[in-house]
């Protein structure tokens, strides 16, 4: 009984957290439409931090109580996900085209902060000579650095092309926006504490590790809104939404939803993870720079070869 109990709290938290977050997007872009900031401004700042609150959400709580393997593995999982599961299966539904411009800039940048990532963890695993990872405050200011360059960049690209973009009419006035906002953040927290709680009470029953259960149910469940945002834009050949979203969002991901917690907590020290995983993350960006940039397509069949790659890696986490 006590198995059902934490798995029903699991589902309550992961739904409200999900919901909470679809509000706070509407809210917040209802305030910033009321300000007369542009559509495309919108979907590049507010819209792509709303779909990594859950995320954010979940490493400041993991972090503040001592957890840092849920951070980093929320991290890991999510832009391995985001790539080869939530694109791979978009791709599949329908070839993905993808704009000249992309794969000159956007996502080159995204290779190049997966990369830094990565070359952050390698360089603390070398140096102790040993399997345990540490990440520390100075690699969070780093992460953050990184993360406010491609912020410069988006807004400086919105600022060129403004006059080809009207602000629509916003979904809900100002004080009911505000308001919405403010009660959305309450329970975001509220959600986050019950998923990470319970995620770690069901690791202990099941008697498997907290980065298994977080890499699988909480990643997954997380990642849900992307996964049908991401879906659904590539069936209605929204390309520049399918992508654009997973950009932002694993970026997002590294240098706010990692770096901001670990610049405010300071360092942790991760026994759970090697280098594989780490590896993981920075092949799936390579993939999909490569793919994106072969032919301008992610065609069904490369989509094929990212769920697969998906499989293979999260088959190896569950043997490992």
């Amino acid at each position: 009984m006590q198995i059902v109990k934490v798995i029903v709290l699991l589902l309550i938290g992961f739904v409200v957290l999900v919901k909470s977050s679809d509000i706070f997007v509407d809210a917040v872009s209802s305030i910033a439409t009321n300000f007369k900031m542009s559509k495309m401004m919108i979907a590049l700042t507010i819209a792509a931090f709303g779909t990594c609150a859950p995320e954010l959400a979940i490493s400041f709580n993991s972090m503040s109580t001592g957890v840092g393997d849920i951070a980093l593995a929320n991290v890991l999982g999510s832009n391995v996900v985001n790539i080869l599961l939530v694109i791979g299966l978009a791709a599949c539904v329908s070839p993905i085209k993808v704009k000249n411009e992309v794969t000159k800039k956007e996502l080159p940048i995204l290779l190049v902060v997966t990369s830094m990532f990565v070359l952050s963890i390698m360089s603390h695993y070398f140096d102790k000579l040993n399997s345990d990872f540490i990440l520390s405050r100075q690699d969070g200011l780093l992460f953050i650095c990184f993360f406010g360059v491609f912020m410069f960049y988006i807004i400086s690209v919105v600022k060129m092309k403004q006059s080809f973009f009207e602000t629509e009419k916003p979904k809900y006035g100002m004080v009911k926006s505000i308001v919405l906002t403010i009660v959305c953040c309450i329970l975001i927290i509220f959600a986050s504490d019950l998923v990470v709680d319970n995620a770690q009470i069901l690791a202990g029953m099941l008697n498997v590790s907290t980065k298994l259960i977080t890499m699988t149910v909480v990643v997954i469940g997380t990642s849900l809104p992307e996964m049908t945002m991401t879906v659904v834009a590539a069936k209605k050949g929204e390309f520049d939404i399918a992508l654009g979203n997973i950009i932002g969002t694993n970026i997002f991901n590294i240098g706010v939803v990692l770096g901001l917690p670990l610049l405010i907590y300071g360092g942790f020290q991760s026994t759970s993870f090697n280098m594989i995983d780490v590896l993981f993350v920075h092949l799936a960006a390579f993939i999909l720079y490569v793919f994106a940039k072969n032919d301008k397509v992610l065609s069904k069949f490369e989509g094929a070869i990212m769920l697969i790659l998906f499989i293979a890696y999260y088959s190896y986490i569950f043997i490992v």
